[in-house]
């Protein structure tokens, strides 16, 4: 084979991919398309003006050349914590193409979370965009621990772009191997401290081709647009490789989604795919009451980071006539792994497996359970990270053989329909018996008075767990006491009654990942 290919042979599916003995990935992500006649199409779109596929395979060669110049050893990490926007891509890619590890980190995150990623990482590098300065800044204040190289992406002498500006549009790829790490993402930190997921040259590849192509059903005149930001996992593919492995084109939005700039970028760039979260998608419902955007460019509606309760599925449906397609996917699996399918979603399930993808529900004892029971899901395919960064206990404890653990509870229908049943720590043992909390969540999000719910587990007087409900309620309606005894008589009437919440708390907000995904750990106590 010619270096820096893979052939894919979709005469089965899941398709054969094959690579080359010397395989960078930054090739057929980027540089394919120059060789396709591709080099004048848009490949990413902003409010500050349109990417061609030339001008990104410019900007991913002169990046690359930028961090060359620096005197970088091959693997080196280089820490980005850069907004959605081209320049993203271009370090993202330019490293990579170079032989270095880029590390996209989550925007939001405070000095202190910088400043252990940087010394977790062992970073060699670090670039920032400037609005994230005020957090970056005193982050590196006093920093000892082999950081050389620090600097803005813009703004200011000796950033990114001024680099750029002076360097090479012409890079030979780096050597490298299928296999070999291209890459690393931080886990979003729902429990515990983040841990590096290490990723290798062919996982964007597999998760573009079996869950991009064969289970979406993307190609190459689908334009991508994602509320989830290019610094995890899910916004990533979504936003980026999904759209370069097929010559689609991104739409990339900086800012903080809301239903209303979601909607407003919707009828801007006529996407014909959005990606977004539950909660997300749950406040564009509301805010469909009083207005009507224009979705007609939309094809398909994705969602992942949190179960979608079928109540909002059933609704979008009714008001866009638009299917939301629910997943699962994790960090450490790079993308989503099961999924519902275009035409034939079932509300409130994840779906069945994707393409590449293999699934045990196991109790926990390890034991396979039957259809219908409740267990720990493990997940084998070829886009599984290969360890946790410098944690060998914390990658032992994870994985079993080819298995990883996703650390959440599922169950499995007879036609092969996976349904979360909540994270692995989050389920509640009440009377003897395991009560999901995704269900009950579900259930208050039922009621109309309700916008967003969290269930954790809190012991009543004698010390025995029992359900607690935090509530947001939508517009319209008033915390009450008696609003709360309603709350509780609606989940008696709608589930098994011993699994009603016996407190409700209204609140303004639940605390959150970047990915949308509530954590309950906070809630409890």
């Amino acid at each position: 084979m010619t270096p820096n290919t893979v052939a894919v042979d979709a005469s089965n599916s899941p398709a054969k991919l094959t690579y080359a003995d010397s395989f960078n990935v930054a090739v057929p992500f980027i540089d394919r398309h120059l060789d396709e006649g591709r080099g004048g199409k848009i490949a990413i779109r902003t409010d500050d003006g349109d990417t061609t596929y030339a001008e990104l395979a410019a900007g991913v060669n002169r990046a690359g050349n930028a961090l060359k110049a620096l005197g970088l050893s091959a693997g080196d990490r280089v820490v980005m914590a850069v907004k959605d926007a081209p320049e993203f891509l271009f370090l993202f890619w330019g490293a990579i193409k170079a032989g270095f590890v880029p590390v996209p980190v989550n925007t939001l995150l405070r000095a202190k979370d910088y400043r252990f990623i940087l010394v977790d990482s062992g970073a060699a590098c670090v670039v920032w965009s400037p609005e994230f300065a005020d957090e970056m800044t005193p982050a590196l204040t006093g920093l000892d621990n082999g950081l050389a190289h620090a600097f803005p992406t813009d703004g200011a002498d000796g950033s990114l772009e001024a680099r750029m500006a002076d360097a090479s549009p012409d890079l030979d790829p780096a050597p490298a191997t299928a296999d070999a790490d291209a890459f690393w993402l931080y886990t979003s930190g729902s429990t515990g401290t983040p841990k590096g997921a290490v990723h290798a040259h062919r996982d964007m590849v597999v998760t573009s081709r079996y869950y991009g192509v064969e289970t979406l059903g993307i190609g190459e005149d689908d334009v991508h647009f994602s509320a989830a930001k290019l610094f995890f996992a899910y916004g990533l593919g979504n936003a980026m490789t999904f759209p370069l492995w097929t010559g689609g084109t991104a739409v990339l939005f900086a800012g903080r989604p809301t239903p209303e700039t979601m909607f407003d970028h919707i009828e801007r760039f006529r996407p014909t795919i959005y990606y977004a979260v539950p909660t997300l998608f749950g406040a564009q419902l509301q805010a469909l009451g009083s207005s009507s955007p224009d979705l007609r460019s939309l094809r398909m509606c994705v969602s992942a980071g949190e179960p979608l309760p079928a109540n909002i599925f059933e609704r979008w449906l009714a008001r866009t006539n638009l299917e939301i397609l629910d997943g699962i996917g994790t960090t450490e699996i790079l993308h989503i792994f099961i999924s519902n399918r275009p035409g034939g979603a079932v509300p409130g399930a994840s779906g069945t497996l994707v393409p590449g993808y293999d699934a045990r529900i196991v109790d926990d004892d390890g034991r396979d359970v039957a259809d219908g029971e409740t267990g720990h899901l493990l997940i084998r395919g070829d886009s599984v990270t290969s360890r946790y960064w410098n944690q060998p206990e914390r990658t032992a404890a994870a994985f079993e053989g080819d298995w990883i653990r996703t650390g959440d509870s599922y169950s499995r229908d007879a036609d092969g329909n996976f349904t979360c049943q909540g994270r692995s720590d989050d389920m509640l043992k009440v009377g003897g018996i395991w009560v999901s909390p995704v269900e009950i969540e579900a259930r208050l999000v039922a009621h109309d008075a309700v916008l967003e719910a969290a269930v954790v587990g809190r012991a009543d007087d004698d010390e025995l767990v029992k359900p607690e409900a935090h509530v947001i309620l939508a517009d319209g309606h008033t915390a009450s006491d008696a609003l709360a005894e309603d709350l509780k008589a609606f989940c008696q009437d709608g589930l098994a009654r011993y699994k009603y919440p016996r407190w409700v708390n209204f609140v303004e907000d639940l605390p959150k990942t970047a990915t949308g995904k509530i954590q309950r750990f906070k809630l409890r106590g």
